[in-house]
């Protein structure tokens, strides 16, 4: 199949909020000889997307292509030797006409031209569909219970925000596992959601002292582990409900980034603090082949299901809409959020 010279992408001219998002028509660059390339059919919109735009993290220059995942159809294969003969390349199994999903800053375009090793083969038993609502977020959460605390038969954990996207498979691998997971939420109708979904507990925020709760829940003592997305709104309270040697995983920046922190804050009770990236995790082929097939067999087999919110079009205004949407916390979304790429 010929390449496009062009292809129309979702790009911003700098950073700002949601009205700075267009959608434009760019060049299509020549393919590096380690990469794939992916006719795009579905993007998911994720917090990071957001942190690009608004300047929290940083693009190198401008007009950036917004997004970092994608799901779609194999067109091309690398065509450096040494990739081909790579062994865990060949693991892979990549094919054209394969399905895959990729994460790569700047990917949310029609086609796209990726790092091998930032491509993810997907089964031909997941649609794309899924296969996008799951990877980054997925990836996430597989990483995180494995790496940056290994949850495991009678930990007890805390989830904010259990029903969005990533708090959904959070609370999903914690009762896999055997763990009790208490969640917070905003509504009724999202506490029932994250219960369906593994939830033992959960907290509606808006109307009830979280920290009060978790101790009452867990008998004073506090929790094992805290995963927590919200960022500067819930990081102080945190402390209070971990237990004596407890791990506070900061997960995200929902309610905008927690300020510098002093290391005496955490000899009260011997704290681990981390605030890890999916990134560093899947960071050599090996890793990501590893986690990819542990992601999709987990889908597969049913044991990780892939709630989705909503699908946008795949214009400015969807684009704008599903940034909104995402960013209103105890609002809109339960559930992940997509482009649907006509």
């Amino acid at each position: 199949m010929s390449l496009p010279a062009t292809v129309e992408a979702i790009t911003i001219p700098h950073t700002g909020g949601v009205e700075v998002i267009q959608k434009t028509t760019i060049p299509f660059p020549k393919p590096n000889p380690g990469d794939i390339v992916i006719k795009v059919e579905y993007f998911g919109v994720n917090f990071i997307d957001t942190y690009y735009r608004q300047g929290l993290y940083k693009y190198q220059s401008f007009p950036a292509v917004l997004g970092k995942e994608t799901s779609g159809i194999i067109i091309a294969l690398p065509t450096d030797e040494s990739v081909l003969s790579n062994e865990t390349f060949k693991k892979q199994g990549y094919k054209v006409g394969g399905k895959a999903a990729g994460d790569f800053l700047g990917s949310h375009a029609t086609y796209i031209s990726v790092p091998w090793k930032s491509v993810y083969p997907v089964p031909d038993s997941i649609p794309t569909k899924i296969a996008a609502a799951a990877l980054l977020q997925g990836l996430t959460a597989v990483t995180f219970f494995e790496e940056a605390y290994k949850v495991k038969n009678g930990d007890t954990i805390l989830v904010h925000t259990v029903a969005g996207g990533l708090g959904l498979l959070f609370a999903q691998l914690g009762h896999r596992v055997g763990a009790t997971v208490i969640g917070t939420t905003s509504s009724q109708e999202k506490a029932e959601l994250a219960k369906k979904n593994g939830a033992n507990h959960v907290i509606l925020y808006p109307v009830e002292n979280t920290v009060k709760r978790v101790l009452e829940l867990t008998n004073g003592q506090g929790v094992d582990a805290i995963f927590d997305g919200v960022g500067k709104d819930t990081f102080d309270d945190d402390f209070k409900m971990l237990k004596r040697k407890g791990t506070l995983v900061s997960v995200g920046n929902a309610s905008g980034p927690v300020a510098p922190v002093s290391l005496l804050k955490l000899v009260e009770k011997n704290t681990v603090l981390l605030r890890p990236t999916m990134n560093n995790y899947v960071y050599t082929p090996e890793e990501a082949e590893h986690y990819g097939k542990a992601l999709f067999q987990l889908v597969g087999n049913g044991d990780l299901s892939i709630k989705i919110f909503n699908e946008y079009p795949f214009t400015a205004e969807g684009v704008k809409q599903a940034h909104t949407d995402l960013t209103e916390r105890g609002g809109k979304t339960i559930g992940k959020l997509l482009i649907k790429v006509d």
